[in-house]
């Protein structure tokens, strides 16, 4: 006989609001036309906020009436708005603002919409939905949604940047390399950081495209080599430092172990592997990484790992791990190389060499 359900009401409204997807994709919107910039003077009637962005007054009213329920804007008075301090990181001058985090792009809803198969069959809803296209392929034919989403990538880098800068001891480092670097905000940032360091900057050629803008505003362009390339290619060699942010979690074992493999290739005796990561502990905290896990199942088709999963794949690339130090926001996994250069690993005709690469 089974046991009588709790009546719970509460616990019925925390999952609504949980399970709800009208206000997330409220806020998006709300990011895209910009609201919060057009309020950073004080509140305004809705009619001249509409007028400023292009929009309906009534249809805007509707939403930010929602969004002003859960706490995100304010109505002042009747069909006036402006901002509260959950709205403040939906501007774009603020230090960490979130507002390019949350793009509407239509690839990844769909995909989201066929979460089913992805929990049915353990495959991406992307390849599912886009005729078994990858996740990242598919930007190289589509430059506008890529720029949308390496900026929501790289949006995110201030915060991250301060939480884990403290646990990177980079003072001895000369060379590094940003492996998968996207635009190259967070290299920039190590670079302020620590005025003897210089970086060669890795990643696709159309997504590095962006990086000298952003080197030049964070005035280290000079100390930046950019290239254009797939990690899955040979790498440049002999630097001190090889970071690997975010890059691990998308992708299944065998290509993130020629990943490591590449990066080990390229790698002098002396040399260090620094990964800044999610890593996936047991239990019920609260844990960005279970999040992320899902979402590189639905669209990337990797995974968050355990600490014993990445010290296999680097056991296995030849790395030993040293440790592991949390932070608020991701885990530092710091890596040496401890045997030789694995004779299994990727060969130029492999078809891990040959697939494209790229970060999250």
């Amino acid at each position: 006989m089974s046991a009588t359900p709790r009546i719970d009401l509460a616990s019925v409204t925390r999952l609504t609001e949980l399970a709800d997807y009208i206000v997330p994709f409220t806020i998006r919107v709300m990011c895209d036309l910009a609201v919060a910039d057009h309020l950073v003077e004080g509140p305004l009637p809705v009619d001249v906020l509409a007028r400023r962005i292009g929009a309906d007054p009534a249809a805007l009213t509707r939403g930010l009436r929602a969004l002003a329920g859960r706490g995100i804007f304010t109505e002042v008075e009747p069909e006036v708005f402006g901002l509260t301090p959950l709205a403040e990181p939906l501007r774009s001058d603020h230090p960490f603002s979130v507002r390019e985090c949350f793009p509407l792009m239509p690839p990844d809803i769909y995909s989201w919409a066929r979460l089913t198969h992805s929990l049915r069959t353990g495959e991406t809803a992307f390849g599912h939905v886009h005729g078994g296209t990858r996740y990242y392929d598919h930007f190289a034919d589509h430059p506008y949604e890529c720029v949308r989403f390496e900026r929501s990538a790289e949006s995110v880098n201030p915060f991250v940047l301060r939480t884990v800068a403290p646990a990177l001891d980079l003072a001895a480092a000369r060379t590094m390399v940003d492996v998968g670097s996207g635009h190259g905000t967070f290299a920039a940032g190590l670079l302020v950081r620590h005025p003897e360091l210089r970086a060669t900057l890795l990643d696709l050629p159309h997504v590095v495209a962006e990086a000298p803008q952003v080197l030049a505003h964070a005035g280290v362009a000079d100390r930046c080599e950019i290239r254009g390339a797939s990690f899955f290619d040979p790498l440049p060699a002999g630097a001190d430092v090889y970071l690997l942010k975010t890059i691990i979690h998308d992708w299944p074992d065998e290509r993130a172990a020629a990943i490591l493999r590449n990066v080990r290739t390229a790698a002098r005796p002396d040399s260090r592997l620094v990964i800044i990561e999610s890593v996936s502990r047991y239990g019920n905290h609260d844990d960005t990484g279970k999040v992320m896990d899902v979402k590189a199942l639905a669209l990337f088709g990797g995974r968050t790992r355990t600490e014993q999963e990445f010290r296999a794949l680097l056991d296995d690339a030849g790395f030993r791990l040293l440790r592991v130090t949390p932070t608020s926001s991701m885990s530092v996994l710091e890596a040496v190389p401890a045997v030789p250069v694995p004779e299994n690993g990727p060969t130029a005709g492999s078809p891990a060499v040959a697939a494209a690469g790229r970060s999250v």
